[in-house]
């Protein structure tokens, strides 16, 4: 008994000192981005794709770039596209990149670099995140302008305008819904008396509706599936991860300080990328 005792002390103690198995990990670190707002992992490519909108989020500037990374953090290619102005979320479907850029959604060839075309959304104000569904269609949310526009067949049109939407941000579209992590109602200086929450809005008929219970959580930013029950959120504004479940309810996961942007995750190796775009950083936790 008492070298079971003993045992199972020596254990418990080695679990410590190797830290909670709950805990998320920091894997790597890459510096010197401008304003790192969204970052895409290709897997098949081994590739991670980092928007830089180097400036204000809505400065028309041509400033604005794509960095190239390894799995690994490595930076391949620093200024792999540039000559954009202020490029936001990112979604990869059929061999072509798709960039939210301000008032256009830009389609980049990825064998090659270069500039297919950039789709222009006349009257949108601030294009954020990038999201595709199984046929094909490109979503973009129009942060400041409470909507969503859709490209199909070549056209890119306004899809959907609602306060309901409270100030869209993260896409992502599961099954015949797109889940929407909403900043929350904005005011002109971005802040919000409610901070935001889920929502899912249905593709077949566009009804808006609360994912889960509805309580507010924070400005949402960034949003992956992170397991068959929940979500990983950031949260911009107090630099919060957080595993959201389908029920609403919100865990913190991390702390990573303001700026906590559109993150990207690996399933297979439980590995999120987040870039932080006050530190000009990119960071990579495995959980």
């Amino acid at each position: 008994m008492r070298l079971k005792t003993a045992a199972a002390l020596a254990l418990t103690a080695a679990l410590a000192a190797c830290g909670d198995s709950h805990t998320p990990t920091k894997l790597w670190e890459a510096t010197g981005f401008q304003n790192p707002e969204s970052a895409l992992a290709d897997t098949a490519s081994g590739t991670i794709y980092v928007s830089n909108v180097a400036g204000g989020p809505a400065d028309r500037d041509g400033n604005g770039y794509i960095s190239k990374l390894s799995l690994d953090g490595k930076v391949t290619a620093e200024k792999w596209v540039t000559g954009l102005d202020s490029p936001k979320g990112l979604a990869l479907t059929g061999g072509k990149l798709y960039v939210a850029d301000l008032d256009k959604l830009v389609e980049i060839d990825v064998g090659s670099g270069a500039i297919v075309t950039k789709h222009e959304a006349a009257g949108a104000k601030i294009l954020n995140d990038v999201a595709v569904d199984g046929e094909g269609r490109v979503y973009t949310s129009d942060w400041p302008g409470n909507a969503i526009w859709r490209l199909e067949g070549g056209t890119f049109e306004k899809w959907l305008e609602s306060d309901k939407l409270a100030n869209p941000n993260g896409l992502l579209v599961e099954g015949d819904k797109l889940i929407v992590a909403a900043w929350g109602a904005m005011e002109a200086d971005f802040s919000t008396k409610t901070p935001g929450h889920l929502l899912t809005v249905s593709l077949a008929d566009k009804t808006i509706a609360d994912l889960g219970n509805g309580k507010p959580i924070g400005n949402l930013d960034g949003l992956e599936p992170f397991d068959a029950d929940s979500y990983l959120v950031t949260d911009w504004v107090a630099g919060k991860v957080f595993q959201i479940t389908r029920a609403g309810d919100a865990k913190e996961l991390l702390s990573l300080g303001q700026g906590s942007a559109d993150l990207g995750y690996i399933p297979a190796t439980r590995t999120a990328i987040i870039p932080l775009m006050v530190a000009g950083k990119v960071v990579a936790y495995k959980f």
